[in-house]
């Protein structure tokens, strides 16, 4: 895999007087000139509307929206780009499917399962429903370690589980869950399967088809795409009878003043203006990850930076033990893109704000999986997130200050941070 640093412009800002260390991947990726030169190019050769107006620009943004569509269906190898619907994020992704799909098809009695790993956006929305439909909410467990209890899963899968909700890589733990399992057993009993992929879709190759979940869920702002722009696969086989989403324009077929007919997914699902510009970047993002990212070399290189932190941050111990490694270690050397952690008598808060004094970005909390920090009894963690950008060089950058940080005494800490 290439450097590609030089791609991305915001890796050459500073921080003060230090240079940018970027390890907030997690959260969201940096953009390359390449996208944000597809942008501008957008805004200043073909900004239209789509699909309402026959002059150039109009069908020049149709025609970029649309190729986008096919480009997103091709990546994920959809079986045609009407099965890709455009939202703003995974977590619009996640609603949709909550208040169209699931809400016409479960009732009381019915029972949706998620794990325990989940994000809030993979979480609440089903809380909600559950509310609303007399439907119940169960959770696979997970283990200490950070990974499910699978063996419990096949003990809280029944024939009521009308729906499980999953994601495919913890955006807290870094776990990698077993979904091509967790989808297998879930259809063995007639559910229908949602994966959350927000954390998975810029670090490996995902094959719909191959994994036969019925709805994946995506942001583009986390694979080096604009903010704004979020993808929702729905299998092709659900399509019939779907239920409409938000109405007005772009999704009708035809109105009358009492009664009106709508066009069929994906537009069904695509009311008022789509994110048409940043659809056309998430495109061009999609092209560089393809022309430039090798995913099997990109899973190597960052489990090889997970793996040296952790190393790091495991020698430290020797001389104290503070450090709390979150999720599974041995895993996360094979395959995992990040780290979190938790230091004895150091907030994770000013942890991340002494690395920020440094040039170093991080996240730090419960990141939107406080259940999850709740049943680990965690308060919060920093988390340490990598992509094919960051190097060793920066790893040793970053130990390198939190060394420095473990020899303040906690009286210095308060005064300065």
């Amino acid at each position: 895999m290439r450097d590609i640093r030089n791609d991305f412009p915001i890796l050459s800002k500073k921080i003060g007087d230090n240079q940018l260390m970027y390890f907030d991947n997690a959260a969201t990726t940096q953009k390359p000139q390449q996208v944000i030169d597809a942008l501008i190019n957008f805004y200043t050769q073909e900004n239209g509307n789509t699909g309402r107006s026959i002059h150039t620009l109009g069908e020049s943004a149709t025609s970029a929206y649309e190729k986008a569509r096919e480009t997103v269906a091709h990546f994920i190898n959809a079986h045609d780009s009407s099965e890709i619907v455009f939202t703003t994020g995974a977590t619009a992704s996640i609603n949709l499917v909550a208040a169209t799909w699931a809400h016409a098809n479960l009732n009381a009695g019915d029972e949706i399962l998620v794990s325990e790993l989940e994000h809030h956006s993979n979480l609440l929305p089903w809380q909600r429903l559950a509310s609303q439909t007399g439907a119940s909410l169960r959770f696979i467990p997970v283990l200490h370690d950070g990974t499910l209890d699978m063996r419990s899963f096949a003990q809280v899968l029944t024939d009521k589980t009308k729906l499980v909700a999953v994601t495919h890589v913890s955006n807290a733990l870094g776990t990698h869950n077993p979904v091509d399992e967790i989808v297998k057993q879930a259809h063995a009993v007639g559910a229908t399967v949602l994966v959350d992929a927000a954390q998975s879709i810029a670090h490996q190759a995902i094959d719909v088809q191959k994994l036969g979940a019925d709805f994946l869920a995506f942001s583009g702002h986390k694979m080096l795409g604009p903010t704004g722009i979020g993808v929702l696969y729905i299998n092709k086989k659900l399509h019939k009878n779907f239920p409409a989403y938000q109405l007005g324009g772009g999704m009708v077929y035809e109105a009358d003043f009492d009664r009106t007919t709508y066009l069929p997914v994906p537009h069904l699902l695509e009311a008022g203006t789509p994110p048409i510009a940043q659809a056309v970047g998430l495109a061009a993002a999609i092209n560089y990850i393809k022309q430039n990212i090798n995913f099997a070399d990109l899973q190597k290189h960052e489990a090889q930076l997970c793996a040296q932190l952790i190393n790091g941050l495991t020698s430290i111990n020797e001389t104290g033990n503070r450090i709390h490694i979150l999720g599974n270690i041995d895993q996360l050397k094979r395959s995992g893109h990040l780290v979190s952690f938790s230091i004895d008598g150091i907030h994770a808060h000013d942890v991340a704000a002494y690395f920020d004094q440094h040039g170093i970005a991080v996240r730090a909390g419960h990141h939107c999986a406080q259940p999850l920090a709740k049943k680990l009894g965690i308060e919060s963690s920093i988390r340490v997130s990598f992509y094919a950008y960051n190097t060793p060089e920066e790893v040793d950058y970053l130990m390198r200050v939190l060394r420095k940080l473990l020899l303040l005494d906690h009286p210095y800490l308060r005064e300065h941070l």
